[in-house]
């Protein structure tokens, strides 16, 4: 081997032992002793140590969430929710009832997306006059409320949630949290959602658990002592299920053009929907293939099941499937229910760009609402209107791009259902740039695939007509010559 390959070799072994140990640190960290994530960080810390025995101490147990919630609520306080599967939907409800039984003003709350009705349901402008959404992550049950401004979304990206706590840019007065039962020795988990959960129970003043038998005990970093709870309310119900689609052809072709990129051995980054399951699908005759992901559903199942998914080429945590959240089915839900081979960490952890990096033919699967010829993405609103999130998509990305053998791929058919180009010769007014022009690189559509990586403009743009529909090259040939004109004749 010459010198510079040696050297070459060298150093990608030496920083893949670096990760290696910062993952193993972050682990550490989180799960013995949570404070030390920050010293690790070099970021100031206020952690309270959650999965160690309180001593001295036992919850309120209440017989209502009206009874749990009330002493922690006030005029201008902060409530941190569970989101995702873990919304722990009797606590909010008894949160927006004492609200408006106490006339409370600007009550925040801050959280992802919510499951059901959500903290100012559409029905009841009285909670809407009583609370304000914080959301990081806007839903479907938000949407209209951020547009009228009775909610005001965050911009973040995903891997940055839990330094709003470590920093101290807010501090919730109290956490609403859904956790499974303590075991014998007392621990209860964060369940099906740890992301920057973790965090919040770390710095929130007071911790209100809804306690469901039905809430899978999840391993990993999400551990968290019964004395640690403030109040507690004890609650047998099912999760929210979320139910899959059936997959459209175009999705199909979109899955297969995924597959061809995604080379046995590899790390894989999932989300939730249509096209990662399409991808997913058509990963069968695939070996090998591992999950370091910030969330995964029911299509990673099949693949554990059949056992292309192993997790045995893992540059961290092999023979384990690490997320940071998941939502899906009662199928998944038992599935991971006291799992080992299944790990939630904080998602500081699972979306840090380096640990992303140190995975070997990383391969991080994300989508748009639509992308213009140059290459932005906008992946988060309408428009003017705020759709979703920054979510982990640049995150993954990023990490992808830098990963050895890695791809980053932004995936998506190149029209809406209502027939709405994708590909677009310049965004929709108001539309916001989730991931650069710069960052972009692999992009997939039914029509194939096309790596923008060291392409110029007009190159990026023939690329990307290319994989626009057919009835729509015409029309963006016709600016892409009026924009780049003569580099891009007709």
């Amino acid at each position: 081997m010459p010198l510079c390959r040696a050297a070459a070799a060298a150093t990608r072994r030496s920083t893949r032992r670096a990760v290696q140990s910062l993952g193993r640190r972050f682990s550490t960290a989180i799960s013995s002793s949570p404070g030390s994530l920050s010293v690790a960080l070099s970021l100031q810390d206020y952690a309270i140590e959650r999965n160690t025995v309180r001593h001295g101490h036992s919850p309120r147990v209440c017989s209502s969430a009206e009874e749990a919630m009330e002493p922690y609520l006030q005029s201008d306080g902060m409530v941190f929710i569970h989101a995702g599967a873990a919304t722990p939907q009797p606590l909010m409800q008894g949160m927006i009832n004492v609200a408006k039984a106490k006339k409370l003003r600007n009550l925040q709350t801050i959280h992802m997306h919510l499951e059901g009705p959500g903290p100012i349901p559409l029905d009841d402008p009285e909670a809407a006059e009583c609370i304000r959404p914080l959301p990081t992550f806007v839903g479907a049950n938000l949407r209209k409320q951020v547009m009228t401004g009775d909610a005001e979304a965050i911009p973040i990206h995903l891997r940055d949630l839990p330094y709003l706590f470590r920093r101290r840019v807010v501090r919730p007065d109290v956490a609403l949290l859904h956790c499974s039962p303590p075991d014998a020795h007392g621990f209860c988990t964060l369940g099906t959602s740890v992301d920057w959960a973790r965090g919040a129970a770390e710095h929130s003043k007071a911790l209100v658990a809804l306690i469901n038998p039905q809430m899978p005990r999840v391993h990993g970093d999400g551990i968290i002592h019964f004395s640690q709870f403030d109040a507690v309310l004890h609650h047998d119900g099912p999760l929210w299920i979320h139910k899959t689609k059936e997959l459209s052809k175009e999705e199909v072709s979109i899955g297969q053009h995924i597959a061809n990129l995604v080379p046995d051995g590899a790390t894989l980054q999932m989300g939730i929907g249509s096209v990662p399951d399409a991808a997913l699908s058509q990963l069968t005759n695939h070996k090998n293939l591992g999950i370091h992901t910030e969330m995964f559903s029911d299509g990673v199942l099949p693949l554990i099941e059949s056992g292309v998914v192993n997790n045995s080429m893992k540059s961290t945590y092999r023979g384990r499937t690490i997320s940071a959240f998941l939502s899906g089915s009662q199928k998944l839900y038992d599935f991971v229910n006291d799992n080992l081979s299944v790990n939630l960490k904080d998602v500081a952890y699972t979306n840090n760009v380096e640990v992303i990096a140190s995975q070997q033919s990383m391969i991080g699967i994300n989508s748009c609402i639509e992308m213009d010829m140059t290459g932005q993405a906008a992946s988060s609103t309408i428009g003017f209107r705020i759709y979703s999130g920054f979510g982990g998509q640049v995150d993954f990305l990023t990490g992808a791009a830098a990963s050895q053998n890695g791809k980053g791929i932004l995936a998506f058919p190149s029209r809406t259902h209502k027939g709405v180009p994708r590909i677009v010769p310049q965004l929709n007014e108001g539309a916001a740039v989730v991931t650069t022009r710069a960052q972009v690189q692999w992009v997939v559509t039914e029509y194939g695939s096309v790596n923008l990586f060291g392409k110029s403009l007009p190159q990026r743009a023939r690329s990307l007509i290319s994989l626009a529909h057919p009835d729509d090259r015409d029309d963006l040939e016709r600016h892409a010559h009026e924009r780049f004109g003569k580099a891009f004749p007709k």
